[in-house]
């Protein structure tokens, strides 16, 4: 029965102190509402990166429950650096907070050019009529980049005729923390003609600011006889230490190229009036690609008519000439003299090619029998008239 009451008397004398104690207290009696408001200082941005030999600005808020002149601080700046507290043009050691509103202050860090990279702890001290507040922020500054090219295109490949211009859009980025004033260089094969363009101009060179790029105009022209085939083009923008490749394919397709010529080379010839007059011509397709379905026609002067043989040439391979029998008869009422005869040839794809040739007209021998012997009558008929005339 004694231990019962011992033990009893323990578990009273237990829950005595616990409730007696301090902590106890605080945690059935919390702070009663309506109580001011603390004094506080915080950043919504604590923690900021910068590079080397730049300064940073944080945004500070203060907040009082009584109205009150607050001094401002900064503790843990390392010796060389520099540290404001600022608002618009002012410099400030402390501020005037009103209960209910906001007090803002820019604190500026600015470390100086031989600051290490790494991460730098400060605390900002707030301080007031018997109280304080502080809140800690963080400095990373990091190595400062240098200039680093690189290339983005939308397509590499391009296909067309040698007559065709090469257009490919790119776009150059510095991904460095400094401007670099970037120099454009082209290596293509012989027969190419390569030139870049920003804004519609022509540039041998352009400044890239940091951490920005820049879209450019790269347009590679073949000559015209440059073969069919796959060419590669390489693309080097240099700038400083740093520069960037970029590799460029343009694929030439065959096309056909005419022409229109004689056996001899002569582009004359002679036709009699109200005759047809045969003439041979050549049709030639100098070009990298067969000429298919290559239509042939003429301009010619009124009243006359020419015709082909045959009409259309249905493919004629790159390399290799026809022999084409052009008909030309000239108007039944032409004059005699020179006229002008365009020949045309047009392939389905392709340009076509004309030539023009000089036709002399001349009168037919018969006629000019018949005229001589009209002449020879006329001279007789005035000769007979004279003798008989002249005897009287």
């Amino acid at each position: 029965m004694v231990r019962r009451v011992l033990a009893f008397s323990a578990i009273l004398a237990l829950l005595a102190l616990w409730t007696g104690s301090p902590g106890a207290v605080l945690a059935q009696e919390p702070a009663p509402e309506g109580a001011p408001q603390a004094l506080t200082v915080f950043s919504r941005y604590p923690s900021q990166i910068t590079e080397l030999g730049k300064s940073v600005t944080y945004p500070l808020e203060i907040r009082t429950g009584v109205p009150q002149v607050v001094r401002l601080s900064l503790d843990g700046l390392p010796e060389g650096w520099e540290a404001t507290f600022r608002s618009g043009s002012r410099v400030l050691q402390a501020v005037y907070a009103d209960p209910g509103e906001k007090a803002s202050v820019d604190l500026r860090i600015k470390p100086p050019n031989d600051a290490d990279s790494g991460t730098y702890t400060f605390t900002v001290v707030a301080r007031g009529d018997g109280e304080s507040s502080r809140f800690p922020i963080e400095l990373i500054i990091k190595d400062r980049l240098p200039p680093s090219l690189s290339w983005e295109i939308d397509l590499p490949t391009l296909r067309g005729t040698p007559n065709s211009t090469f257009r490919y859009s790119a776009t150059l980025r510095n991904e460095g923390d400094e401007e670099v004033e970037v120099s454009l260089v082209a290596d293509a094969p012989p027969g190419f003609l390569v030139t870049f363009k920003s804004v519609g101009k022509d540039v041998t060179s352009i400044p890239v600011d940091a951490n920005g790029s820049e879209r450019l105009d790269i347009e590679v022209r073949p000559f015209e006889q440059i073969e069919a085939g796959r060419y590669e083009i390489r693309v080097v923008a240099q700038g400083g230490e740093t520069q960037a490749e970029l590799g460029l394919v343009a694929e030439v397709t065959g096309q056909p190229d005419l022409n229109i010529t004689t056996p001899d080379g002569r582009l004359s010839a002679q036709a009699y009036v109200g005759q047809e007059t045969p003439l041979k011509i050549l049709v030639q397709n100098r070009g990298s690609a067969p000429a298919l379905g290559v239509d042939l026609s003429a301009t010619e002067p009124s009243g006359w008519t020419v015709e082909f043989d045959p009409k259309t040439i249905d493919q004629l391979p790159a390399g290799e000439q026809q022999e084409v029998e052009v008909k030309i008869r000239p108007a039944d009422k032409a004059v005699a003299g020179d006229y002008m005869l365009t020949l045309r040839a047009t392939p389905e794809q392709g340009s076509s090619e004309s030539v023009e040739f000089r036709i002399t007209v001349l009168t037919s021998t018969l006629w000019g029998v018949v005229g001589i012997l009209l002449i020879a009558i006329a001279v007789g008929v005035v000769a007979l008239a004279v003798v008989q005339f002249g005897r009287r």
